[in-house]
């Protein structure tokens, strides 16, 4: 019997990047032994003592919501709720680009979870696990980086983790599986830090 290989995918609902990752990594779980879980990181406590442009603090204002109600969901019904949450909120916020407290209960409906957790959006009370969830994803990975964050343990049982790939669209199959091969393999490589180039689309989240 093969053993599988737990990952964990840390994820802000709003990033159209992290968004993407996540269809990558259920493609990749079809093609490698690998078990994808998700857990919570937000872009507004990662960047809320950042010197960031006033545009751009702006649009994270908005991101709270749905981080609060992902927490919400996860304290009353366990973490193994939010990869199917994540894919109805996902699919919402940047397929069909449906926004606000009404789609965040459809998103809660669709995944078969109580939809009075929208109320959650507005709610601080969930803030300090948010805060410990997102810490819990960036310890190991650094401050300087976003979404997403993947956890995966090495050869040698350490935890490898990184941020990305960034990469659009999604691949498939096979694909999937080879650059999940060579992810793993720089992203393993002792004092391994960076490889990026300009980004020159769009993401494309269909």
């Amino acid at each position: 019997m093969t053993t599988r290989t737990p990952v964990t995918m840390y994820f802000d609902p709003s990033c159209p990047w992290a968004w993407i990752t996540s269809r990558w990594l259920l493609e990749v779980e079809r093609v490698r032994p690998v078990d994808i879980t998700f857990r919570v990181m937000s872009l507004g406590v990662l960047n809320e003592h950042k010197d960031i442009p006033e545009q751009y603090r702006e649009l994270i204002k908005g991101t709270w919501g749905p981080v609060r109600v992902a927490i919400a969901a996860e304290q009353k019904y366990g973490p193994e709720v939010l990869g199917r949450l994540y894919t109805e909120l996902g699919t919402r916020i940047h397929v069909t680009r449906e926004r606000g407290p009404e789609a965040i209960a459809a998103a809660l409906r669709a995944a078969g979870l109580d939809e009075s957790l929208a109320a959650a959006a507005d709610a601080t009370e969930y803030d300090e696990r948010l805060r410990e969830s997102h810490e819990e994803g960036m310890r190991p990975v650094g401050q300087e980086v976003g979404t997403p964050v993947v956890h995966v343990p090495g050869p040698d049982g350490e935890l490898i983790a990184f941020f990305g790939p960034v990469v659009t669209p999604a691949p498939k199959g096979e694909a999937a599986g080879k650059l999940w091969d060579g992810v793993l393999l720089v992203a393993g490589t002792d004092g391994f830090f960076e490889l990026k180039r300009t980004r020159d689309r769009e993401p494309v989240v269909a």
